[in-house]
């Protein structure tokens, strides 16, 4: 932080807020086609989102605050290595578009809200589904925390709410109430408000990064300088120049695959996919996501950027804002500053929401009120979400930030464990339920001991997301390492368990709502006899 508060770009800052806000609210009208006290209309924008609106959503799981601020700044501090995100954005969207369009239609026939309705339905399993829905909301947790870091290093470089000498409550007086506003249209408009506001998010963080990836270079003497700058520092530091060492390739490459795998298996990525009005959407929508890709890599650059502008702090995380205050003329600093906070209210409610309809659907209505009717369903849900950004910002204001930081590298590692059952659930019923339930154990408790013994130089404990590969001799992503083992363990009980002809639970799912899309459901649901509301056959 250059001291002081920086008037024009705080203006411009909290004119787009002021916008934001305004539209967050108004989006409880926007688009409203059925009651409001239900989940499909509060928590799923009434299934009715076209493909422009589901990328802009689904995009929100690409550029969060956090991504914006902690990719570049992980190259500014480490190198290379942190274009891990480019490679795992490109696996990522040809593997979501071979189970998302199946996971939207069994889940529109049958009225699905969450992945865990999923796997009760799919394996006739409240305890596997309760392994979900809990998974979920442990993983979603930091994610939303980081949010609001985004907003706090945003706030810490315009200057606003005094030093660390100051009152805490007017220190943090500018994030309390960022997060009130967030809460307040979150609970009237629901997932309205953010798809709404998504238009601007995006719309600016394109403008930023195209601008910034012109103007920054030239300032700084062109590519060639920006490049040799970045590359002196590692070297120096012994990091080997611009490229990674040999010796972290294994875990640059099982980083990149074990993010690109879970990336899709938080709950607010499903919530945005579920929240489109045909099958087809899915599939166009998730064509063109690779321009979030462009972007990204784009947007890691902005790492050498810093270093080569000189850029010094203490918490890498304020590299990039920094870059923007001292690079860009006050009042563009301010439309960049805005693109990050902004970008950390969309993904937040998104989050929000989904661990919501998580708590309601497969924790409150499955083992606390089962005959909770649509509307309580849809009261608690709204009361969760502002409980879960509560326990966010109390974790942002009371623990150290590299402790959120490593919290969320956890919910990587533990997210991943519920690829067997919804994945491999969409494509076969082979495993079995136990099974799957015991592989899930195994992989979050592996996941969680490794991570506990990996050290930093800050901290003794959960120092980072990567570890040696048991009999491999290779240092890799622990949440891969545990999928594996996850798997292992699935596979082998389930030839147990099938041997002593255990009780397999009732498969509530057809083979055509796989591929059905919403005419057929519609007309489906008309049917006196309507498919997949008894045992079926499993999917081919």
């Amino acid at each position: 932080m250059t001291g002081g508060v920086n008037g024009m770009a705080l203006a411009v800052f909290a004119l787009f807020f002021l916008l934001v806000t305004v539209m967050g609210f108004l989006a409880a009208r926007w688009r409203k086609s059925g009651d409001g006290h239900t989940l499909d209309e509060w928590g799923l924008g009434g299934r009715s989102f076209g493909t422009w609106i589901t990328w802009f959503l689904l995009g929100g799981d690409v550029y969060t605050a956090y991504t914006f601020v902690a990719v570049p700044a992980a190259i500014y501090a480490a190198g290379a290595a942190g274009f891990f995100a480019v490679p795992y954005t490109i696996l990522v969207y040809p593997l979501i578009f071979t189970f998302l369009p199946r996971l939207w239609s069994v889940c529109h026939r049958h009225g699905y809200v969450t992945t865990a309705d999923f796997a009760r339905g799919r394996f006739g399993s409240k305890g596997l589904s309760l392994a979900v829905a809990f998974t979920g909301i442990l993983a979603t947790m930091p994610y939303i925390a980081l949010q609001l870091v985004g907003i706090q290093a945003v706030l810490d470089v315009l200057g606003v709410g005094g030093g660390d000498n100051t009152n805490w409550f007017l220190r943090d007086l500018p994030l309390l109430i960022a997060f009130g506003v967030l809460a307040a249209y979150t609970y009237s408009s629901g997932l309205r408000a953010p798809a709404m506001i998504a238009f601007v998010k995006d719309t600016l963080i394109y403008v930023v990064i195209v601008v910034a990836i012109i103007y920054v270079p030239i300032k700084l003497g062109g590519f060639d300088h920006v490049f040799a700058q970045a590359s002196e520092k590692y070297t120096a530091a012994g990091a080997g120049g611009l490229l990674p060492p040999a010796q972290g390739r294994w875990t640059y490459a099982t980083l990149a695959l074990g993010s690109a795998m879970a990336m899709f298996m938080y709950p607010h990525s499903i919530t945005a996919t579920l929240s489109s009005r045909s099958r087809e959407v899915i599939r166009r929508s998730t064509t063109v996501m690779p321009l979030y890709t462009l972007m990204l890599g784009l947007l890691a650059l902005l790492g050498f950027m810093a270093i080569a502008a000189g850029v010094k702090v203490t918490n890498g995380q304020l590299a990039i804002p920094q870059l923007f205050e001292d690079m860009f003329p006050s009042w563009f600093a301010g439309v960049a500053f805005a693109a990050i906070g902004i970008g950390a209210l969309v993904p937040a409610a998104i989050m929000s929401i989904a661990a919501a309809n998580l708590f309601t659907r497969n924790i409150y209505k499955d083992f606390i009120k089962p005959d909770a009717t649509a509307e309580q369903e849809t009261k608690v849900s709204k009361i969760v979400s502002l409980l879960v950004k509560v326990g966010a910002l109390v974790f942002v204001l009371t623990m150290d930030k590299t402790v959120a930081i490593n919290f969320q590298l956890l919910g990587g590692i533990w997210i991943l464990q519920t690829f067997p059952a919804l994945v491999g659930g969409l494509f076969t019923r082979w495993f079995h339920r136990w099974a799957l339930l015991a592989g899930w154990a195994v992989g979050m408790v592996y996941g969680t001991l490794a991570a506990y013994g990996v050290a930093s130089p800050t901290q003794g404990h959960f120092g980072g997301s990567s570890a040696a590969i048991p009999g491999i001799g290779r240092t890799g992503y622990i949440g891969l390492t545990a999928f594996v083992l996850n798997v292992a363990v699935t596979v082998a009980l389930t030839f147990v368990l099938k041997a002593a002809k255990a009780p397999e639970g009732i498969d509530a799912t057809a083979p055509g709502d796989y591929t059905a899309d919403a005419a057929e459901t519609e007309a489906a649901s008309a049917s006196p006899l309507r498919p997949g509301t008894s045992p079926a056959p499993n999917p081919s």
